[in-house]
């Protein structure tokens, strides 16, 4: 199979090294060491530190000319020309996996409470925006899985990042894969202002053409696809679909090392200059 990843060198000071060095102590099965091992050599491109913004400015810089990633697809894929230096506001997901109880990969998910103001009601990664006092992507994404579903951050040991997507919003949202090698010592307690319900769903279903369809959108003449997966759970029905769907289709691919069995139709355009911070994508 011939690799998509493009490789990035890392340091020892990088935090993404920090990170991906601790899932050393992920315990369970076999089959979560093995992927905690696999996963640590994943390189993510490009990388969530702390000087990505300025390095993302000089890259758009040189690049000028090549497209926009759009909701549900990698940022890293594309570019988006600022001026003004206007720069996307940073927030984390976080994907935990643990094994379920016929050995499947499975990864938790919530329902958004329906009295949100924005995305009420929808399936999500539980995560959000960075906060003061975070030292990184990862303290964003467990401090807030914590405050969502009362997911102890000791409980998960993160072992990657994936690249950065752009949310409708235009939002910088980093995936971080994290693994929960015990899963009866977690409980959930979902925050009732935030969350309605908490459940799980097999990875792998985000690789596989099945229950799944996808609408065409356009945005500045350009055509694009976003993705919807249906899923049931104790007789509840839920739909994965938008930037959720598309980091899980990233996250499956990268997990189980291959593309998905459908078309993902990656936008191709470009956002004007002197994009302004109220701007959305269809």
């Amino acid at each position: 199979m011939i690799s998509i990843l493009r490789r990035v060198p890392l340091t020892p000071s990088s935090s993404v090294y920090k990170i991906m060095e601790s899932s050393k102590m992920v315990g369970g099965s076999q089959r979560l060491l093995n992927l905690a091992r696999q996963l640590r050599l994943y390189k993510p491109s490009p990388p969530p530190s702390d000087d990505y913004d300025d390095v993302e400015e000089r890259r758009i810089e040189e690049a000028a000319g090549k497209v926009v990633s759009q909701v549900g697809f990698a940022e890293s894929a594309t570019s988006v020309e600022y001026e003004g230096r206007f720069r996307p506001k940073r927030a984390a997901v976080l994907i935990c996996l643990f094994e379920g109880d016929a050995g499947d990969l499975r990864v938790i998910l919530t329902k958004r409470s329906s009295k949100l103001s924005t995305h009420s009601g929808e399936v999500s990664l539980p995560g959000g925006k960075q906060e003061e006092g975070d030292k990184d992507d990862a303290d964003t994404a467990t401090r807030e899985a914590n405050e969502e579903i009362g997911l102890d951050p000791s409980l998960v040991h993160v072992v990657t990042f994936l690249e950065p997507f752009l949310s409708k919003h235009l939002l910088r949202v980093v995936p971080v894969i994290g693994i929960l090698s015990d899963k009866k010592a977690f409980e959930p307690v979902p925050n009732a202002d935030e969350v309605d319900a908490v459940f799980d769903a097999p990875l792998e279903m985000f690789i596989k053409d099945e229950n799944r369809r996808s609408e065409e959108r356009e945005w500045m003449g350009q055509k694009y696809l976003i993705h919807f997966f249906d899923y049931e759970m104790e007789n509840k029905k839920y739909l994965i679909w938008g930037l959720t769907a598309g980091i899980l289709i990233r996250a499956a691919s990268v997990v189980f090392q291959q593309p998905p069995a459908f078309l993902e139709q990656k936008p191709n355009f470009k956002i004007p200059r002197g994009v302004d911070k109220d701007t959305t994508m269809p």
